[in-house]
């Protein structure tokens, strides 16, 4: 048996330098930045969109110390030292849903190619490059297919090509992709927690006439598919079920459950739901779904008279791992606190549908009442 003297894990699906990226190649670095910045004007309200390049300009001096000038609209100018490096590329690119990358520079995992006559040398010369283009841009009336691009790829001549003046068509096209890059949804019941207020595990309380726990699987599996929905445990003999999580960051509560569930795998969005919950229902999660905005780090209800957002009721996209893990990094471990400092959408709702249930006297009022939660 082969000896591994690291762990195996899970990996997020990158590219080169960014989970979703295409480079632009195939005409002068002016047109291809000219083409990114139409792009991005069409559809910077819905995405967020980076553009890598290289400067030509190797006379610049090197500067003496990093510099970052904000400004109180959110906009900052930075001026630093760095390599090019990948590895930490991919954890600055984490947070786009799409990275434009100048393809005269950088290769990319998948590619627009644009055929400019006066470029067949450059074309030519980064052949090997265009295994997996989108699709393909005349830059005029006059521009053709080389010969040698045939050859390589014949399939080339049934991609849909469009005029470089056709920005309208090409950015419809770009979100598409954009789109069949987001992330399905997993299900993520939390019932590691001790249940020390309650007296008793709030998982196997019956609301509906069945454990909350099995109530809620029951309630997702409406629209995620059982076999995507997992329970998060403290350790192994907490549940003797296959669909367990169990807790790789010890007694940091929903906090290491959630970053457990992207250990376990980080290329999906995590619909991460509490037991002590007991007024969601399905209305409550086909809001929550179909108002997510896969663009943001996290889509969260709050309730109209809150003041902070219900993380343990919330779909957690796969850009919110690495920032979870900085916060720990720093010493902060309250989900909460995460999606306050952070870019996520908010769905205000009635206070009471994201009540938290955690005594006994609690629980033993709502059996009782049966309240009956107004959803306005």
């Amino acid at each position: 048996m082969k000896h591994q003297k690291h762990k195996n894990l899970s990996k997020r699906e990158n590219g080169n330098f960014a989970p979703n990226e295409i480079s632009v190649l195939g005409t002068k670095c002016s047109i291809i930045t000219d083409l990114v910045q139409k792009i991005v004007e069409n559809i910077k309200k819905k995405h967020k969109i980076a553009y890598f390049d290289a400067s030509h300009n190797f006379e610049k001096e090197t500067p003496r110390v990093d510099i970052f000038t904000f400004n109180k609209n959110g906009f900052v100018e930075k001026t630093e030292i760095q390599k090019d490096n990948p590895y930490h590329l991919k954890i600055v690119f984490n947070a786009y849903d799409l990275v434009f990358i100048n393809g005269n520079h950088y290769q990319a995992q998948q590619q627009i190619l644009i055929l400019d006559n006066e470029k067949e040398a450059s074309i030519l010369k980064r052949l090997e490059q265009l295994d997996n283009i989108q699709f393909v841009i005349k830059l005029n009336k006059n521009s053709n297919f080389f010969d040698f691009l045939i050859e390589k790829y014949p399939h080339i001549k049934n991609l849909k090509c469009y005029d470089y003046k056709d920005i309208e068509s090409i950015s419809k096209h770009t979100e598409n992709l954009i789109q069949q890059k987001t992330a399905s949804i997993n299900g993520l019941i939390l019932i590691g927690g001790k249940s020390t207020r309650m007296g008793t595990d709030k998982s196997k309380l019956d609301y509906h006439g069945k454990p909350q726990r099995k109530f809620l699987v029951d309630l997702l599996s409406n629209s995620i598919s059982k076999n995507n929905i997992f329970y998060s445990v403290r350790d192994e003999n907490q549940l003797y079920e296959n669909q367990v999580i169990t807790d790789k960051f010890i007694n940091f509560g929903p906090f290491g459950g959630i970053c457990s569930a992207f250990i376990h795998n980080p290329n999906k969005a995590w619909l991460v739901i509490a037991t002590d919950l007991p007024f969601i229902d399905k209305k409550t999660i086909d809001l929550l779904l179909t108002k997510r905005n896969s663009s943001k780090i996290a889509t969260t209800f709050k309730g109209k008279n809150k003041k902070f957002p219900e993380p343990l009721i919330t779909i957690w996209e796969p850009r919110a791992y690495p920032i979870l893990l900085n916060y720990l990094a720093q010493g902060y471990s309250c989900p909460r606190k995460v999606l306050i400092n952070n870019d996520v959408e908010v769905i205000n709702i009635n206070d009471d549908l994201i009540e938290n249930v955690n005594t006994k006297e609690a629980f033993n009022n709502v059996k009782k009442t049966n309240i009956k939660i107004k959803r306005n």
